[in-house]
């Protein structure tokens, strides 16, 4: 599944035990694997092979440059969805002919960007932006190749925050306004309409939904085609599931061997947009204990880690293992199940410093005795970790360390408070301080 595991009672990356990387980078502290990330993105490359598919790793999931840079190096094409993360992208020199930009709200500014880059596709979400993408590319003398993102209506069943393939959603356009679209759309200055884009939410652990807005979209093809209209790519999207609780997501072969036979022999080119399934199980989020205290009937361990840090359990009621790094009780973790009750464990909540009560990284959970000093890891926070972090409470923001084999490297170092307010000092003066205006 990954390379994590505990030998000697003591939790090791790779060929490096965490204690070490605590002690020598700090805490909190991400710490990802890097054969994690190549066996993941390779899994899924070999799955679709067949298709020759473009697998587009989704920025969005995990926007570190020197993992992005060591994906480009394993073959990786990338997924997009704002200026920021198109800017990553091209500062470690990836073939912007392999990036594809999606979201429902794209700026000028982004347009623009993406346009002077040559990027090889937009997923467009609705009739506004086309006529806007169509205006700017006409301006600049360009055409933009697009997917029209289209809405199968197929419940993923995730969380009502990360589906976003029903009809309730904010994304895409249904059925019947995509055909519209391709007839109004066709012959437009500026823009190729020449796909389809899929995207149903996340993490989507069955593959069922996957066939069924495929086989739509499928559907869909073929009046488009009937019609007249080139369709040459179809986008199957994201989603696909990691492990959080024991082995609950299917593997790559498994979405794929259902998912291939649909689209063999289309004469359609096939793109992916993996993120979750290669980085999620990749990184381990490590903090150290400070406290701990009883309330009424509740027992908290109080870390250095928070809200700030890792916002899915308080945000998504998102389930993430955690174990000691190195527990005293010799305890080793036989799998990473929510439903893990050893003997000589107790319940508590794992709890950050922040001043919310919103500010937990795990509730009623059966750990080992703990003290202060003692490391915790939160297992499976390598995607939608760090890149929901935040600056709440004027706390800067964790280092990110990347292990190969024997070797550590700091892949962004920890923030310190002059970054907290570099971005302020520009003012010379400050309004607060001007002596008091008289009544007339």
């Amino acid at each position: 599944m990954d390379h994590f595991d505990y030998r000697g009672g003591v939790l090791h990356c790779e060929s490096l035990d965490v204690p070490a990387l605590a002690q020598r980078f700090g805490t909190p502290l991400y710490v990802y694997s890097h054969q994690t990330l190549v066996d993941h993105y390779q899994r899924f490359r070999d799955a679709f092979a067949q298709l020759d598919a473009t697998v587009c790793f989704s920025v969005k999931s995990c926007h570190n440059l020197a993992i992005l840079d060591l994906l480009k190096a394993q073959g990786s094409a990338f997924d997009v969805v704002s200026g920021g993360e198109l800017s990553r992208v091209l500062e470690i020199g990836a073939d912007p002919k392999r990036i594809v930009f999606a979201g429902v709200g794209k700026s000028d500014d982004d347009i623009r960007m993406a346009l002077d880059a040559g990027i090889g596709w937009f997923n467009a979400e609705s009739e506004a932006e086309l006529d806007n993408i169509a205006d700017i590319a006409t301006r600049q003398g360009a055409t933009a190749q697009i997917a029209l993102r289209i809405n199968p209506d197929v419940d993923p069943h995730t969380h009502r925050y990360t589906t976003t393939g029903t009809r309730e959603t904010k994304f895409g356009v249904d059925l019947e306004r995509a055909r519209r679209i391709f007839r109004d759309f066709a012959d437009r200055p500026g823009l190729d309409l020449a796909g389809i884009h899929l995207h149903i939410g996340s993490p989507v652990n069955t593959v069922e939904p996957y066939v069924a807005c495929v086989t739509k979209a499928l559907s869909l093809i073929d009046e488009l085609r009937a019609d007249g209209h080139a369709i040459r790519a179809i986008n199957v999207g994201g989603g696909f599931g990691a492990h959080y609780d024991g082995s609950e997501a299917p593997a790559a072969s498994a979405y794929a061997e259902q998912i291939v036979p649909l689209l063999c022999g289309r004469d359609l080119e096939v793109l992916l947009e993996p993120g979750r399934s290669i980085a999620a199980n990749a990184g381990v989020l490590v903090a150290r204990t400070l406290y701990t205290k009883t309330s009424g009937d509740r027992q908290f361990v109080i870390v250095d880690g928070s809200i700030t840090d890792l916002i899915r359990p308080a945000l998504y009621g998102a389930f993430h293992f955690a174990w000691p790094v190195a527990p005293r009780a010799g305890l080793t973790p036989p799998q990473r199940r929510a439903d893990l009750n050893l003997p000589g464990t107790t319940v508590v909540d794992i709890v950050g410093p922040v001043c919310e009560s919103g500010d937990f990284l795990a509730k009623d959970r059966h750990l080992p005795h703990l003290q202060r000093g003692d490391l915790i890891a939160i297992f499976s926070t390598g995607a939608y970790g760090f890149v929901m972090s935040s600056q709440y409470n004027s706390r800067p923001r964790a280092a990110e360390v990347l292990v190969h084999g024997d070797d550590a490297k700091v892949i962004r170092r920890r923030e310190t408070y002059d970054d907290l307010v570099a971005a302020e000092r520009f003012v010379t003066s400050y309004p607060s301080h001007a002596a008091p205006k008289k009544t007339p």
